[in-house]
């Protein structure tokens, strides 16, 4: 835990150096921080609020905090809920209530970083203190705070979603590093590749300039080329939580677009993923539940494609089984769809889960035993084999009160038209028998 304070440093990080310190510093967030927009409003209103700061890395969520903490002239305590406990909780309390006994009363700002790291328990010890007003508590997350925060803390807490900073906001932090004299010149192509290396971050983009200003001094560079740049930064990764929500927001997009029949997205989003270090197994699994989820029968070569390209992975590895991973992205993507299978499926599940146990019809029962036939176990059972064409026209199957229920509804799409036919035309010999 660290009260906050502006002591000056003999080599303050850049980052640190264009910290803002006033909200007209800020760059981005501009639907929150603008005007008339709701942080700004409760700047202004001077009367500070609990609430949680919502959204990827460097984004301003600290900086945001710190600036209402000067806003509202209170102590600021921080708070790491990666290396804190209740420990450090309690030392905050205790520092918020010397504060507002003092001779000059002081608002605290209580600031949690990464709250979802946080327990239950050490959620819940920030409740009777934000009630009672003791101190404002601010928490900063990365992750969804849906699932990730108490819903007792987040019920007297506002939340905030900040958003990845956008290229132009990118652009006017390299404008105020070079103002400062912090880095050299930039080319127009090194620009680009080093703002598409941030991904929105201004931390890393910083932290990035810092440590290419110094490589560029040692090298006695005029201006970073993009050559150069490509060479000191190596192979470029993009920011990816593999894990968090952005990993589970990207697979949703590849599921849906392919889904959505649409290849060019589905290759991108799958791209997306490998590119950010997603692990090719999983994609793999997923990409066999695509094939009985949302194509199914329609194709049921899907299904094959499926598993081979998870194969192929397997004996090849990356990055040359990727391409098995392509190639089965766009089949699924371009193949005719049905869930057909998988509403049924759901159906009949949701039934069994409610329903009663019905007892196994007695002629569907096997009679292994003399016993079982003088007990009339599998009497009356049709063999289709030795009916016409196969089927037993007029049988049922279904337990007794289910007979005639349908769940599974072939589309009219890909192999499920034929399906869909010969369905028909059986139900046909079943009318006929009087079913």
């Amino acid at each position: 835990m660290s009260t906050s304070s502006r002591h000056a440093s003999a080599h303050p990080p850049l980052a640190e150096r264009l910290r803002p310190r006033a909200l007209s510093e800020v760059i981005g967030q501009q639907h929150l921080l603008g005007d008339g927009m709701p942080l700004r409003i409760a700047f202004e209103s001077g009367q500070p609020h609990s609430c949680i700061l919502w959204g990827p890395p460097g984004v301003g969520k600290t900086t945001i905090a710190r600036l209402m903490a000067d806003a509202f002239d209170a102590q600021f305590i921080t708070i790491s809920a990666v290396l804190g406990g209740v420990k450090d909780i309690r030392e905050a309390v205790e520092q918020a209530q010397a504060a507002a006994s003092g001779l000059q009363a002081q608002r605290t700002i209580v600031f949690v970083d990464e709250v979802h790291r946080f327990n239950k328990s050490q959620q819940d010890a920030f409740l009777p203190h934000v009630e009672s007003g003791l101190f404002t508590f601010i928490g900063a997350t990365t992750e969804n705070p849906s699932f990730e925060v108490n819903s007792a803390l987040l019920s007297r807490a506002a939340v905030y979603v900040l958003q990845p900073l956008t290229e132009d906001d990118l652009r006017q932090l390299v404008g105020r590093a070079q103002a400062l004299g912090a880095v050299p010149a930039l080319e127009d192509a090194a620009l680009q590749r080093l703002l598409a290396y941030a991904d929105g971050d201004a931390r890393r983009l910083l932290n990035t300039l810092e440590t290419l200003s110094v490589a560029a001094g040692s090298a006695q560079l005029a201006q970073i080329t993009d050559a150069w740049l490509l060479k000191v930064l190596g192979e470029r990764m993009r920011r990816y939580d593999k894990g968090g929500e952005q990993f589970y927001d990207t697979i949703s997009a590849l599921h849906k677009s392919v889904r959505g029949s649409d290849p060019d997205a589905s290759l991108y989003w799958l791209v997306r993923m490998l590119d950010g270090g997603a692990d090719p197994r999983y994609i793999a699994r997923r990409l066999v539940r695509m094939a009985t989820e949302d194509i199914g029968l329609a194709d049921p070569r899907a299904l094959r494609l499926a598993l081979d390209a998870a194969e192929v992975y397997e004996r090849l590895g990356s990055p040359e089984g990727e391409l098995a991973l392509a190639e089965c992205v766009v089949f699924l993507a371009v193949a005719p769809k049905s869930n057909a299978v998988y509403k049924a499926y759901n159906q009949v599940r949701a039934l069994v889960k409610k329903d009663g146990t019905r007892p196994v019809p007695m002629h569907l029962r096997n009679a292994p035993t003399q016993l079982m036939k003088d007990l009339d176990y599998g009497r009356g059972y049709r063999y289709a084999h030795d009916e016409e064409g196969g089927y037993a026209a007029g049988e049922t199957y279904l337990p007794e009160g289910l007979a005639g229920m349908r769940f599974y509804e072939p589309v009219e799409r890909g192999l499920e038209l034929r399906i869909a036919e010969k369905l028909r035309q059986l139900r046909d010999r079943d009318r006929d028998q009087g079913a």
